[in-house]
């Protein structure tokens, strides 16, 4: 038989409203429905602009791939100083690209305080102002050639402590560089007390140990963990620094000793982000494997793989 066309709109509208019917009861039973679906928020993923030797990595590519890896969010950083890529990941570019996908893309902000011309303090915080009002909710990836503390370096801290800003940095023996029991970075910590501190990179977690050598900074350590690191050491002693667990060193800093490793995240949940590092198709990501097989309590795993990124990026 033919429907007339009223007939036709009639049975199209009542299949829309069971659909929205059904699509708002699955909502109110999901703990996360403000939130895409996804186990992970990924607080540290890349974009490239496509003048690298490594294949390009869109905004629609990076999606795809949370999709298939059971990751809800992500943030997606930048890298503009010339010691951070082979080519500058601008900061305008991560805006424009990740603009019609915010809900699952996050982006921060990042500038070199040896810029000319952002000498000042007031010249940096109007430029973080400008990037915060645009949509970055975070800053980093700070991957600048030069020690943890130095003078530029805390005055853009302190810039983007005014603003709430996150701020997620590389260290190791050549980016924001330190020195064994982390001295720098605790100096940090104490001089921008309301700053926030998202740890990252070969320096910062191979100082989970405490017998890490100044050439383990730079390295991927896979000695058991000795007891007394500045990891531990500085989370006691400051509620401003997390840990971003992400890319080779963060992996390697569980998974070089496992019974330590597990005992970390848990002791340490309310302050570690989940995170991959994925910058390019086809990257391995020793993290899908790891935590989707580690036995972690269900607060922790809630903390460590969601929670805990969307709080200090003020999205709960």
């Amino acid at each position: 038989m033919t429907m007339t066309r009223r007939e036709a709109l009639m049975t199209a509208a009542a299949g829309v409203a069971l659909a929205g019917t059904a699509a708002s009861a699955q909502q109110e039973k999901s703990p996360d429905a403000p939130f895409p679906k996804g186990r992970y928020v990924d607080i540290h993923t890349h974009i490239s602009e496509g003048w690298s030797v490594n294949p390009t990595l869109t905004a629609q590519g990076l999606i795809k791939w949370m999709d298939e890896n059971d990751i809800s969010q992500a943030a997606v950083l930048p890298l503009i100083m010339p010691e951070s890529w082979d080519h500058p990941i601008t900061t305008g570019f991560v805006l424009r690209e990740t603009e019609p996908y915010r809900d699952r893309l996050i982006p921060f902000c990042a500038i070199d305080p040896r810029t000319i011309n952002l000498g000042s303090y007031e010249a940096k915080l109007n430029l973080l102002k400008r990037y915060k009002d645009a949509g970055c909710r975070g800053f980093g990836e700070y991957k600048v050639g030069l020690p943890m503390d130095d003078p530029r370096s805390i005055e853009l801290y302190a810039a983007c402590a005014e603003l709430g800003l996150p701020i997620l940095f590389h260290l190791d023996n050549s980016r924001n560089k330190d020195k064994p029991g982390l001295p720098a970075l605790a100096r940090v910590l104490e001089t921008v007390k309301d700053g926030i501190f998202i740890g990252h990179a070969q320096g910062w977690w191979a100082s989970i140990s405490g017998d890490v050598t100044q050439t383990q900074l730079q390295g991927y350590p896979d000695s058991p963990v000795a007891p007394g690191g500045a990891l531990d050491q500085l989370m006691e002693a400051y509620p401003n620094i997390y840990g971003d667990l992400s890319a080779g060193s963060g992996a390697n800093a569980i998974m070089r000793d496992m019974e330590f490793g597990r005992e970390f995240l848990i002791r340490r949940q309310d302050r570690l982000l989940f995170g991959t590092d994925y910058l390019k198709p086809g990257q391995q990501v020793p993290q899908i494997s790891l935590y989707g097989n580690i036995d972690l309590p269900e607060e922790a795993e809630a903390k460590i793989y969601r929670d805990n990124a969307r709080r200090l990026l003020g999205l709960l």
